[in-house]
């Protein structure tokens, strides 16, 4: 890719956490990683300090709300305000995990709808637009008063498993819960595999009974797309249900890497041979106990385009024409 009559006119920066990512963005589209720096005061308060000209500048700020949510959030906000104060053109959140995501809806009385408060914070923020990756529900986009752009990480997974269909003999791609349906069925078609349905019950946020499964997986190879991995409680029971009904062997596949709390050692002692997910969450050592089974996909080149696609005006659901949009 290539934007170099353009390279006076835009500018990526990142937070602290997603810099990686950004790098990878930037080698893509051929420009710079823009120069800012974001200081922690002894108190703990955070400021971004802008080092380069933005005036006029069509800007990216690209920043993952993974953990520290928090202090990845604040900071996010603080680089919308000083861009705006900077007097830049325009200014694009790009959130490849987005935080709070789960928190979309009031579940029983008296609790709050946190992802639409988030998206308020990000509106005031001073941005412009949001691109964001996966949402883990679809009705978020609704929840900014600004336009989103809503990616989908089919495009990087199908060419993964694309590239290693040979090896994938008779496969099934399971939906680990009735949610995940419709993400299950594109997989299906896409990778011309057959489709099966894990009923899930869940006792509370961190205990899964999983029961009742619709399909057959007897010698085949199971593959399980989700959009995160949290706790992993989900997909490891999923395993096991699918092993004791015959399975060959279980691949997992998921946009955001979460992995809070037990889910690396939850993975690990799991039935599961290979686990497969995106660069949205930078890799830190929560991944260890599962290193062997590990594969990180760069979503850098599907962000860049994205990137550039808005940069030019163009259609960002055209990069999805060869795949099935999922979770839109």
């Amino acid at each position: 890719m290539s934007i170099d009559e353009t390279a006076n006119g835009i500018k990526v920066f990142c937070g602290r956490h997603s810099i990686g990512l950004a790098e990878q963005m930037c080698e893509h589209l051929g420009l710079p990683l823009g120069k800012a720096r974001t200081e922690v005061f002894p108190d703990s308060e955070l400021i971004v300090h802008l080092e380069e000209d933005v005036r006029g500048r069509d800007c990216f700020v690209v920043l993952s709300t993974c953990r520290p949510v928090n202090d990845n959030l604040m900071e996010l906000l603080i680089f919308g305000d000083s861009l705006m104060r900077a007097s830049a053109k325009r200014i694009t959140a790009v959130i490849p995990y987005f935080g709070y995501a789960r928190q979309d809806r009031k579940e029983r009385g008296r609790t709050p709808i946190t992802a639409k408060l988030v998206a308020n914070l990000v509106t005031k923020a001073g941005f412009d637009r949001v691109l964001a990756l996966d949402l883990h529900a679809a009705q978020i986009q609704g929840f900014f008063d600004l336009p989103v752009d809503h990616l989908a990480a089919a495009p990087v997974f199908h060419e993964y498993f694309e590239s290693h269909r040979s090896e994938m003999s008779d496969l099934v791609v399971v939906s680990p819960d009735v949610g995940n349906v419709k993400m299950a069925n594109m997989y299906a078609e896409i990778l011309n595999g057959d489709l099966a349905i894990i009923d899930k019950r869940r006792l509370s946020g961190d205990h899964v009974v999983t029961a009742n499964m619709v399909g057959d997986v007897e010698g085949k190879t199971v593959l399980m797309v989700d959009d995160i991995i949290s706790t992993g409680g989900t997909v490891c029971e999923a395993a096991k249900i699918v092993m004791k009904n015959g399975a060959r062997r279980v691949i997992v596949a998921a946009t955001h890497a979460v992995m809070a709390g037990p889910a690396a050692a939850r993975l690990a002692e799991a039935p599961i041979e290979k686990v497969v997910v995106t660069n949205t969450i930078p890799a830190d050592g929560r991944f260890e106990p599962i290193r062997d089974k590990l594969e990180v996909l760069c979503v850098g080149k599907l962000l860049a385009d994205a990137i550039h696609h808005i940069h030019f005006n163009k259609s960002v659901s055209a990069l999805f024409r060869r795949v099935w949009q999922s979770k839109r």
